[in-house]
């Protein structure tokens, strides 16, 4: 894979061959303008005070894996941060997110991670008006099992009555009659799973599946036996929990979903709340010429190929930031590294 390209400079500086700046309309070679520009396969990201220039990212570069009966990138995106503060309300700019999530599709992706949940009902009815009618190729997954209070608060939703309103909520605000992906998101906590059995749960949204508003289920937030116990009721397409660089409770859960071709989906990839920090992970980004979360979204990438990413973004720079970590190849000796983290 091509490796990253870095050009710092400031505002006003003369760029080198290769890039311009159309924000006039016209090819110049003095950047003047913070803004996102592509150019004859290189993508320049104005972020601050640098510009840093990047080959063209794509997230077919990550490779595909099997999620459900659909092929998608193993680069996806997910629209938790589209949302207001805290997940509640709207964005202060919907436009801009809805320019976000049409970014993405350009940048090619196909697998949309969101949640009803998320706003409630925000970022479902945004995808909708930055991506509907759905390209054949798109999938978008959901989750159920939270609601959210007037206070912003996350609050248990796993009754068989509660679930089948929020896949009637999921439908009505992504406007589809049938939902691709549906994951199961059992409660614990916000980032660790709890022993305790799933099957109403679960057996409600087979239920529904087999009615015909859900092609495939998932589970979310799960131990091990929770993901045989829903096995045992209908199949599992993927699982979505908690797992990154230095969060690895799932290792021997990941391995065991390869050998039966299930997806696993880290949710938090890039430290959620907390974002990813360590001395360790810097050195192997400074080395690399790249930043420690596109260095940490290249090491989940090389752990197992079954595993999808999400990470999200409210940025159009970042997201292609994010995308092109699939072009970065970390080699064994930072690898060595980087495991030891854990």
């Amino acid at each position: 894979m091509p490796s990253a390209r870095v050009v710092k400079i400031g505002p006003g500086k003369v760029l080198p061959p290769g890039f311009q700046n159309r924000h006039q309309g016209s090819a110049v070679n003095v950047w003047t303008q913070p803004l996102f520009e592509k150019i004859d396969d290189t993508q320049a990201v104005y972020s601050g005070n640098k510009l840093e220039a990047y080959a063209m990212s794509n997230a077919e570069i990550a490779g595909t894996f099997k999620l459900g009966n659909r092929m998608v990138n193993r680069m996806g995106y997910g629209t938790m941060q589209l949302a207001g503060p805290h997940v509640y309300g709207l964005p202060k700019d919907p436009e801009a997110a809805v320019a976000v999530l049409r970014a993405a599709i350009d940048a090619g992706v196909n697998h949309i991670d969101t949640a009803d949940f998320y706003g409630p009902h925000v970022t479902n009815q945004l995808i909708r008006e930055a991506l509907a009618p759905y390209a054949e190729q798109l999938v978008i997954v959901t989750k159920v099992g939270v609601s959210r209070g007037t206070d912003g608060s996350w609050n248990p939703a796993l009754t068989p009555e509660a679930l089948v309103s929020s896949i009637h909520d999921n439908l009505r605000n992504l406007a589809l009659d049938v939902l691709d992906v549906v994951n199961l998101r059992v409660w614990g906590t916000q980032g660790a799973p709890c022993e305790g059995s799933i099957e109403e749960a679960f057996t409600a949204l087979a239920e529904l599946q087999q009615q015909g508003l859900i092609r495939h289920l998932g589970v979310s937030n799960v131990t091990a036996n929770q993901v045989r116990e829903a096995q045992a009721i209908a199949p599992v397409s993927c699982v979505q929990n908690h797992y990154n660089l230095t969060h690895r409770d799932d290792e021997a859960l990941i391995a065991e979903l390869a050998k039966q071709a299930i997806a696993y989906v880290p949710f938090f990839p890039l430290g959620g709340f907390s974002p990813l920090q360590s001395d360790a992970l810097s050195a192997v980004a400074k080395e690399a010429a790249a930043s420690p979360l596109r260095v940490a979204l290249a090491w989940l990438l090389q752990r197992s190929p079954n595993i999808l990413l999400i990470p999200g973004t409210s940025s159009i720079a970042h997201l292609h930031e994010n995308i092109s970590a699939a072009q970065l190849t970390l080699t064994p000796e930072w690898l060595a590294r980087l495991d030891g983290l854990a």
